[in-house]
């Protein structure tokens, strides 16, 4: 008799209790079905179903990036750019997410890219390339606003590649070349003329002060005579050089 009922015990291990054994691992949520009916969630941890009546399908719940391919998009200027994004949600509701979809990530890139076209092709191509964060934010506004039916939350959205035509793209490094040439010679003309203002207000406090243009020419000439290059210098007399004035 006690071996019948060890057994009998045995073949409800084998039978029952072993095949309804799931591990629910941190980051998932299990969404049970009985006769193909939902019946609840399972949390994290050793939980066991009803074998052969219940079946059990886990839901990721972290965070998950998805990459929204580039798309073709004809800007507010008729400019033909090529856009790409990427975007992180989160299942908030693992039973809605099974139940109203039939492939949530799926679902969820494809209105991503619609909503990518649609929104950037609200901008010119200088706002594009300048207002990337407020792009980003009206595009994860109408995601948001949709995917919620699905028991999803959009985290964020980045637009990540803003691809140019190649002739856009030469004119815009030649317009960049032609501003940098525009810089450097504002800056030679600052300079020459910082410069001649110095040269102007030396020569207005050498002809005040008595003596100092002589003094500056004994000074030009000893640089002069330390050079050991050939040279003559020829010295006239302060009133010799008057009267040739």
């Amino acid at each position: 008799m006690p071996e019948l009922i060890i057994g009998i015990i045995v073949l409800v291990l084998i039978l029952v209790i072993l095949p309804g054994c799931r591990v629910i691992r941190q980051f998932e949520r299990g969404v049970v079905f009985t006769l193909g009916k939902y019946s609840g969630i399972k949390q994290p941890g050793l939980r066991i179903i009803f074998p052969y009546f219940q079946s059990i399908q886990r839901v990721d719940v972290r965070s998950t990036p998805i990459d929204v391919p580039k798309q073709e998009v004809i800007t507010k200027d008729n400019v033909t750019v090529g856009v790409d994004a990427i975007v992180y949600f989160r299942v908030l509701d693992p039973a809605k997410a099974l139940l109203e979809t039939t492939n949530y990530i799926y679902a969820t890139t494809n209105f991503a890219q619609a909503a990518l076209r649609d929104i950037t092709g609200n901008f010119e191509l200088d706002e594009l390339l300048s207002k990337r964060d407020e792009i980003s934010a009206q595009i994860k506004e109408i995601v948001d606003k949709e995917t919620d039916k699905w028991g999803i939350d959009i985290e964020n959205v980045k637009l990540q590649n803003i691809e140019l035509p190649g002739d856009m793209k030469r004119a815009m490094a030649k317009q960049a070349e032609a501003e940098r040439e525009r810089r450097a010679a504002i800056i030679v003309a600052d300079g020459e003329k910082a410069s001649a203002a110095a040269v102007a207000e030396a020569a207005h406090l050498l002809a005040k002060t008595p003596g100092g243009l002589q003094i500056r020419t004994l000074q030009t000439l000893e640089k002069i005579s330390s050079d050991p290059s050939q040279k003559t210098v020829i010295v006239l007399p302060n009133e010799v050089k008057n009267i040739l004035k």
